[in-house]
């Protein structure tokens, strides 16, 4: 898919994340369209140039803002949510965590090449947007198009109108949408804060994104991170026999010896890494004691390993958009090697065992 089919994609996801804040924020002014173009393009950059400065900012408005009902997440494109502090905070989770996902957002939102030129195309969406759903808006598009002749080129960022301020009470943060999808983990996570250990196993298809969510989250709860993939099979185990059995092309034995009698302990451990590139172990991975500790891959639900983990989370994706990653991520020539033998493995796994459906997050 081309640049500008992408930016394509995206100015019709926006309208219909416009069309919703409508319905949440009935407020909204002209300038707050524009601010919602300039964050649904841009992020947070301008916020975190000095990032001591933006945390003080950020500690003092979460201390200042009430808990509130209401969504956590807002979507305000196909890239990026506004997460309201207020509802953070009505459901108890750290301060901390949501500063983190803020810092993290800042790394990767939108990596399109020419965020000026998106900005212009989600303006030109919006104002598609008035015309085709006026009702929608409290204002005309008259009244936009005066708003927007007087605004700076190239694109900057802008405050909320004051009556947006003063009636809609906004309080949030610019957090990618990838990284919203970790809202849900980190509401059950907040359960353990009081707790010694808590063990969250991440399982799911080729592609979804297992390996992203382990590698935030460590970041944002301080946690240490396992990967199923260390433990592929040594040549000497690659039966037919083994491969009848579903879900046993990892090395299960190994896992269940060298990993789970150690994640609960409060000193460091290490595993051996088996590396498909050389078909033998090369080295070892040093565990470090932490109060999250994450278990990531596929087979990493497997009742072999005994119900080991306090939150079970499947990774779930699209058939043909896992396709499409495959190829991104692997090539084409390894894209069927996947869709021959390691999808239909991972399928045959899910199914006997019913891994989605004894997950307590499917995300």
């Amino acid at each position: 898919m081309s640049r500008n089919e992408k930016n394509a994609k995206k100015s019709t996801a926006l309208k219909d994340c416009i069309a919703y804040q409508m319905s949440l924020h009935r407020h909204t002014e002209p300038c707050d369209i524009v601010k919602l173009c300039y964050q649904a393009a841009f992020g947070a950059e301008h916020l975190l140039s000095d990032i001591k400065r933006a945390r003080e900012y950020f500690e003092k408005e979460f201390l200042d803002t009430p808990p509130t009902n209401g969504e956590i997440a807002e979507g305000i494109s196909s890239d990026v949510c506004r997460v309201n502090i207020g509802a953070w905070k009505k459901n108890n989770l750290p301060a901390e965590w949501l500063f983190s996902l803020f810092l993290l957002s800042s790394e990767g939102i939108c990596k399109t090449e020419d965020k000026n030129a998106l900005f212009y195309d989600y303006i030109a969406s919006a104002r598609e947007l008035m015309v085709e759903k006026d009702e929608l808006f409290p204002f005309s598009t008259e009244q936009f198009d005066a708003f927007f002749e007087g605004y700076p080129s190239p694109p900057v960022a802008i405050h909320h109108s004051s009556r947006y301020r003063e009636k809609e009470e906004p309080s949030y943060r610019i957090v990618s949408k990838a990284l919203c999808r970790l809202i849900p983990i980190l509401i059950r996570a907040k359960d353990f804060i009081g707790s010694e250990k808590c063990i969250i196993a991440i399982d799911g298809r080729a592609a979804s994104g297992k390996t992203t969510m382990a590698s935030a989250l460590s970041r944002i709860l301080s946690a240490s991170v396992l990967y199923a993939d260390d433990f592929f099979l040594p040549p000497s185990l690659r039966t037919p026999e083994r491969f009848r059995a579903p879900g046993s092309n990892i090395h299960l034995e190994r896992l269940a010896e060298e990993v789970v009698p150690y994640l609960r302990g409060d000193k460091p451990f290490s595993y051996r890494i088996f590396d498909c590139s050389i078909m033998d172990y090369n080295g070892r991975r040093s565990i470090e004691p932490s109060k999250f500790i994450i278990v990531e891959g596929s087979y990493s639900h497997h009742p072999l390993l005994r119900d080991y983990a306090d939150i079970k989370v499947f990774s779930d994706v699209d058939k043909s958009e896992q396709l499409t990653r495959i190829i991104s991520r692997n090539g084409k020539e390894m894209a069927e090697m996947f869709k021959k033998r390691w999808i239909p493995l991972e399928e045959e796994y899910f199914s006997a065992f019913s891994i989605k459906e004894r997950s307590d997050l499917c995300l």
